[in-house]
């Protein structure tokens, strides 16, 4: 596997950030999947972007978020699911019908609860990047199969949670210090294009190694807002004015030791920003009118995507022109009970993505703002008696006005699931209906962050991969944004 390589950087680069990285502190893993990309974008940003990456933990079930449709797949897909199959009458109100046909007539539709979505991508705002999952190279099924992994490496420990979710975010299983995303970061924290470089990457949902950078920083918000130091921010501390003083100045003073002292600065940093941020949300509450569009009882991903709505109308007030947003949801791992679980799940997805478009659109941004999933793997197109098991490869969603819509990327994979090593025809499943990835995350990522506005020349700096993906069958931009 190739990794990523600090001397791809540009020295101008790192000249530039070499006078702030003793200001700025140690960093602290956060943000996301494309995390510190708001620096990179950065340096020649005189617009504003967004990305906002939407992480479904557990691994979602594809084949019954995205479901074939038409007669004869549909035939095979019920045959091989069994009892957790979708009824072809059931999933007419969400069939896609996209601009360009896919080949051989094949037709999908969403999961049934999942129409606010299919409005979306009817509308031209949403597309389907089909099967995507990690990959080091091109592989075939006989590849995989086969036992030279000189040539033909696989992404290490497939099939496990905790290790596919940092490979999705990183190149490396559990247990990396740094991501791709940090790494940008670490490149061009410097840039100055950003007011405030703390505001460039914001996670709605706690830490994740997508940006654990060697220097990188970003910013924790919760739902319902930045969290505070209650004894810097309170009106006063046991209810006595005369112990916040004491706790101010002891918080805020310079101090000799090398420890007191990286304490306080971190310290002041995070009380500066919480004040600060809380400034730029305060023209945007969250009962503003202008958000109502989300219904959050029960949907903790409307509420976290309800802030980063609330995020981006404040961006003028941070001054930020490059953002990148992680917000998650759980409850996917679904070895049982996948009918009844995911029908929950999906009304969830489609009506908190449903709603930050509308929210982005009525804000005049949708152009500017992308969101898209990702998960740690796609499971079985076999049934294990209720649910489905661990996998690889996935369907996945990109959102906004920038995106191509109404249509599909990538090749569909076939239905049928074969044991046969020499089956020509079902190229694409390794077992159990374990779709083996005819789109890498590398690529995937690659086409998000050339619209973000990183250049070409710096992507195999920072997705080790993607050089390993440059011809026709296996793009480095697949597409699916308009890069204007």
């Amino acid at each position: 596997m190739h990794l990523i390589q600090p001397q791809l950087h540009t020295r101008r680069a790192f000249l530039r950030r070499a006078g702030q990285l003793a200001f700025t502190g140690a960093a602290l893993p956060t943000a996301l999947n494309l995390a510190a990309m708001g620096e990179a974008a950065a340096f020649n940003a005189t617009d504003y972007k967004a990305l906002v990456c939407i992480f479904l933990n557990g691994g979602n079930d594809y084949a019954n978020t995205v479901v074939n449709y038409d007669s004869s797949s549909h035939q095979q897909y019920s045959t091989v699911r069994g009892n957790i199959a979708l009824a072809q009458a059931a999933l007419t109100p969400t069939l896609l019908t996209p601009d360009v046909i896919l080949p051989g007539g094949k037709q999908y539709a969403l999961h049934p609860a999942m129409t606010g979505l299919a409005r979306v991508f009817h509308e031209g705002k949403a597309a389907v990047q089909l099967n995507v999952g990690p990959l080091v190279v091109p592989l075939t099924r006989q590849q995989y199969l086969g036992s030279n992994r000189t040539l033909y490496p696989l992404p290490p420990k497939l099939f496990s949670h905790n290790d596919q979710q940092s490979v999705w975010q990183s190149s490396q299983p559990e247990g990396a210090t740094t991501g791709w995303g940090g790494h940008l970061g670490d490149l061009a924290i410097g840039a100055n294009a950003n007011g405030t470089s703390l505001f460039t990457c914001i996670s709605v949902t706690g830490n994740t190694v997508f940006l654990s950078g060697d220097t990188a920083l970003s910013y924790q918000v919760g739902s319902g807002g930045p969290v505070k130091i209650n004894s810097l921010t309170d009106n006063s501390v046991y209810n006595s004015q005369a112990v916040k003083a004491a706790m101010m100045a002891l918080s805020m003073q310079e101090r000799d030791h090398v420890l007191e002292k990286e304490y306080n600065l971190v310290t002041s940093r995070a009380h500066g920003a919480y004040q600060q941020i809380s400034g730029a949300l305060a023209d945007f509450p969250a009962d503003d009118a202008r958000f109502n569009r989300f219904f959050t009882n029960g949907n903790s991903l409307a509420g976290q995507l309800k802030m980063v709505a609330r995020l981006i109308a404040a961006q003028a007030k941070m001054q930020t022109k490059r953002q990148v947003f992680f917000v998650s949801m759980g409850g996917f791992d679904l070895h049982d009970n996948l009918l009844n679980g995911q029908n929950t799940l999906m009304e969830r997805l489609s009506a908190a993505l449903t709603a930050f478009y509308d929210t982005t659109a009525a804000l005049g941004v949708a152009d500017k703002v992308t969101a898209f999933t990702a998960s740690d793997f796609g499971r079985t197109l076999t049934s294990n008696g209720d649910g489905s098991d661990h996998g690889w490869g996935s369907h996945h969603f990109m959102v906004g006005g920038a995106v191509q819509g109404k249509a599909f990327y990538g090749k569909a994979p076939p239905v049928s699931v074969t044991n046969s090593t020499t089956d020509t025809n079902d190229q694409w499943h390794v077992g159990q209906g374990r779709l083996l990835p005819s789109t890498s995350v590398d690529q995937y990522a690659g086409t998000l962050a050339r619209w973000f506005g990183v250049e070409n020349s710096e992507l195999n700096g920072i997705l080790p991969n993607l050089r390993n993906f440059d011809n026709a069958d296996y793009p480095r931009n697949l597409g699916f944004m308009r890069m204007a």
